[in-house]
Order: structure tokens, then sequence, then C-alpha cells
């Protein structure tokens, strides 16, 4: 029996953070530090006078209180609840007072301000979903199973006429922002866990958005295929002592499935390049990417052009008894805008109705 397993970044199915899309990366990772650092002082027990001051100029600064401005993230309370902050004045002149003692105080939660996705994005998104035709499929960056559930019946079953997938899950993970790790597949999830990782323990003050591996045990015939699913910390903020943490802790995980199953895959998006440390962490328990077998015979990368291996952020990583049960490995590039390089999807014609900035991987198994 031959099973193709794959892993895409789908940058979201429906709807995305606003944030996600600036073009400045800088301002984008500002806005995201600070959103993170709000949500990480709204968890205190109890609100001092600095903790007081902090929040206010965070919720100053992006303009939470107004919904006529294009702010990136709001304050979501609880009508007829006691509250979190009251305003005086208006504009630039606007202070903040924070009247909540502490987080049992008020009942509410900051929200990062979403974009609907353009109906060409999403069946853009769908058409590479379909192409691919995987029976176990590893999606990156989506918004909850609600979410998936819909993307699966309306655009892969309605709108592109495939037959839905039968099995579909996304545990909700720790990062508060809807970029979950979830999975399709056209075989019995039979159980699932999710593993948490933290934030630095090493770096006190610096906020940073904590992400999980959830694992899935799917039925395929004998014995049991266990899927660990991960989204490692971007390279955006240049910090990889945190990303090398995940991955690391991901390899633990995947030594310990393999006492339940010699058929422990790793995939998704790590983003980090071979070469590096996070990367090598994850080798060296004799993991292999699909990437470097003779059946694969493309360019390095999966992100943007994919031209280099430092473009390379998306793996398919599999045990040793599964290396020689590989027929072909492939990946689908047609969803992204590069055309300089990549002849996408007729219906992709510019960066901006792309399915993602992240190709598709595959891998065709006989098990």
């Amino acid at each position: 029996m031959t099973i193709r397993i794959a892993t895409f970044n789908t940058e979201n199915l429906f709807r995305r953070p606003k944030v996600f899309r600036l073009p400045d990366d800088k301002q984008r990772r500002e806005i995201l530090d600070d959103y993170a650092e709000l949500v990480s002082l709204l968890e205190k027990k109890t609100y001092d006078d600095v903790t007081k001051v902090r929040i206010a100029e965070l919720l100053k600064k992006h303009r939470v209180h107004d919904s006529r401005k294009d702010r990136p993230f709001f304050v979501n309370e609880t009508r007829g609840k006691d509250t979190l902050f009251e305003t005086t004045g208006s504009g630039e002149n606007v202070k903040f007072t924070i009247v909540a003692k502490g987080r049992p105080a008020w009942t509410g939660w900051v929200e990062l301000v979403r974009d609907d996705l353009d109906w060409e994005v999403v069946h853009n998104t769908g058409r590479v979903i379909a192409e691919v035709d995987a029976d176990i499929l590893l999606t990156v960056e989506v918004e909850d199973r609600t979410t998936l559930r819909r993307f699966n019946e309306q655009v892969l079953g309605a709108d592109l006429k495939k037959t839905p997938y039968p099995y579909d899950m996304v545990i909700d993970g720790n990062d508060p922002r809807g970029i979950d790790v979830g999975i399709l597949s056209r075989h019995p999830i039979t159980s699932m866990r999710s593993h948490v990782f933290d934030a630095d323990p090493d770096r006190p003050g610096k906020y940073l958005f904590s992400r999980d591996c959830p694992e899935y045990e799917i039925q395929i015939g004998g014995p049991p295929l266990w899927l660990l699913g991960n989204h490692l910390k971007s390279q955006s903020d240049d910090n990889p002592e945190l990303r090398i943490a995940q991955a690391r802790r991901v390899a633990s995980i995947y030594q310990a499935a393999l006492e339940r199953s010699p058929h422990v895959i790793v995939a998704g998006d790590l983003n980090d390049e071979p070469s590096s440390e996070a990367i090598r962490a994850l080798l060296g328990t004799g993991l292999r990417d699909v990437m470097s077998h003779p059946e694969y015979r493309g360019t390095p990368g999966t992100h943007g052009t994919g031209k280099t291996e430092s473009q390379k952020l998306d793996y398919l990583m599999l045990p040793p008894p599964l290396w020689d049960q590989v027929q072909h490995v492939e990946v689908e590039r047609r969803g992204v805008w590069a055309p300089s390089t990549i002849k996408s999807f007729d219906s992709v014609t510019s960066k901006w109705n792309r399915a993602s900035d992240h190709a598709a991987v595959y891998v065709d198994l006989d098990l």
C-alpha cells in the first residue's frame, strides 16, 4: 500500500491577523512583541503600579480603545463585568487608567485584529492541497478545528470537487495568534496529545510566543504511524536559541514515541536551514529529511523561490525503518508567486493572491 504524507504551511485558511501582512519586518516584529508582552502582563494575578503603567503605555501606543483607527489588536471585554481600563481625553491626549487590580478582577482578553482572506487566496490554498492529494496532510498555520473542517467541506469539497477528508483535527495550541498545527487524514486518527514549549527561561523579561508539538496517532494497518507536527520559532527576531531548544525538545518527544511504534515522522515548518544547529539536533536522532533522498531531484528550498538551501524551512523527516520505503518525493510550488523562477497556477497572479509563500512537501511511502 502506498501512502502519501505531506506538510504545508497554509498561512491561515479564511482569516489572518492583519499584522502578518505588514511589509515592514521590523514594524511587524515590534507589534507582535508588544502584543505578547501585553498578554503576559495581563495574566498577572496582581497589577502593581509599574505593571499598570506599562499596560497603559501599550494600550495607548496601539490605540486599542478606538475601533475607528487601524489598530493591530484590541481588548475584548465581557459587557456588564468589571473593566480593565478607563479612558479620558481623546486623540493624542487620551489617557488610560488601569482600574482592574489583577487578572481575577476583569473578564476579557487581548485579540489580534484579523482580515478576511480574499476568495482567490482561499481557492489557491485549496488548489495546492487538492493537487498534492495527500492521504495524510499536516496543516501549519490554521485558525482552529472548526475552520479546518469548513475548509475541508466547503473549499476542497464544494469548490474543488474533491472528496473531503473523513478525519480532521486541530489541538488548540499555546500560541494566541490562531496559527495552530492541524491534520487532514484519510486514515483514522486514533489518539493525540500535545506538548507545550514554554518561553525561554534563560531570557527573563523577553516575551515570546510559546509553541506546541502535537502528536497524532494514525492507523494505517500494521504498526500505527505517529506524526509529530511542528511550527518552530521564526527567524524574524534573530533568536535561534529558542528554536534550538524547541528542536531539542522535539527530538526527545520523537525518541519517546519510537517506544510506541517504529513509524514516527517529524514534520512541519521548522524555520531553519539544514545546516543549522536546530535541524542538526533533529537529524542527530537518526531522522532523515526526505528532500535529501535520491528520489528527490528538485531545488533545495521550500520558501519563496526555493532556489537555495537557506530557503528550506519545511520538512518531512523519516525514521530509519521508513527510509527504504520511499518511492517518490516532491515539492508543490505552484501556489507560490515567484514569476522569475516558478510557474505558478494560472489563478496565482501576484503575491496578494498566492496560496502561501511556502511550498508543500510530500513523500510517497510503500507501507
